[in-house]
């Protein structure tokens, strides 16, 4: 029998799943305002695809997952949405934390504490500790999250120990800003989903994504299934990477 043809390292990358993938999911309320239904129930269906998507990632093997929970500007929000969508992320730690954990999902979770009750705070604090040591899938919820306020509070970090004179402000480097950010140790998204038709980033990882394929998706984040999981990953396979330079396909 003939050996099998060896495969080209374009064709294993083409192959491969992405490492990183972050979502923005978008969508509960118009989804449920479609149906007649209140936008707290498309919430809760949204907690759903939340499920379906942890369980997709780590069935395709993806060894990271940022999902966009709640932006730090959500707080403008009707007070009593608001609350549903802290009741909401109480509820999934708690139901959910056993399976997770069994599964081999670490939980780390980004953002800011300001305005968090401490019910909660303890909650992600302690889903946090569980898991640390999981490593088949590390699922990062950014929860009381923006990216403006995380690349500024980067700034002050590095502000701080140069006014220390522990850091010499030409030390200052791309690497060096990335690991006082938030993500410091999370590899950078290759993949950036969005769900529900809009085309823009929200203040999401704005610094991470810099060289991350974007694909916009019309379904609605409750709808979000493996399918559409899978269609987002095949899209991502069918465009070429070049991160400024050029590849082999770009100069054939």
């Amino acid at each position: 029998m003939a050996p099998a043809a060896k495969l080209s390292d374009d064709q294993t990358r083409a192959l491969a799943p992405p490492r990183h993938v972050a979502i923005i999911m978008d969508g509960n309320g118009r989804w449920a305002k479609e149906r007649g239904l209140p936008r707290t129930l498309g919430h809760r269906q949204g907690v759903e695809a939340v499920r379906r998507a942890v369980r997709t990632a780590i069935e395709l093997n993806i060894t990271y997952l940022t999902i966009f929970s709640f932006s730090s500007e959500n707080w403008k929000r009707p007070a009593d949405e608001v609350d549903d969508l802290m009741g909401l992320m109480k509820r999934f730690i708690r139901r959910d934390l056993v399976e997770l954990h069994e599964a081999g999902v670490c939980i780390r979770v980004i953002g800011q504490r300001q305005h968090v009750d401490s019910e909660l705070t303890k909650l992600i604090d302690d889903a946090v500790a569980l898991t640390k040591g999981n490593d088949r899938l590390t699922l990062v919820i950014a929860f009381n999250y923006g990216s403006r306020s995380e690349i500024a509070g980067a700034a002050r970090k590095l502000a701080a120990e140069v006014a220390a004179g522990t850091l010499d402000p030409s030390a200052i480097t791309v690497e060096r800003m990335a690991n006082a950010l938030d993500t410091s140790g999370i590899p950078d998204p290759d993949l950036l989903i969005r769900t529900s038709g809009e085309m823009r980033l929200s203040n999401f990882l704005l610094w991470q994504t810099a060289y991350s394929e974007f694909v916009f998706l019309d379904c609605y984040w409750p709808d979000f299934d493996k399918a559409a999981f899978e269609g987002a990953i095949h899209e991502f396979r069918s465009r070429e990477r070049r991160f400024g330079g050029l590849t082999q396909r770009s100069t054939a």
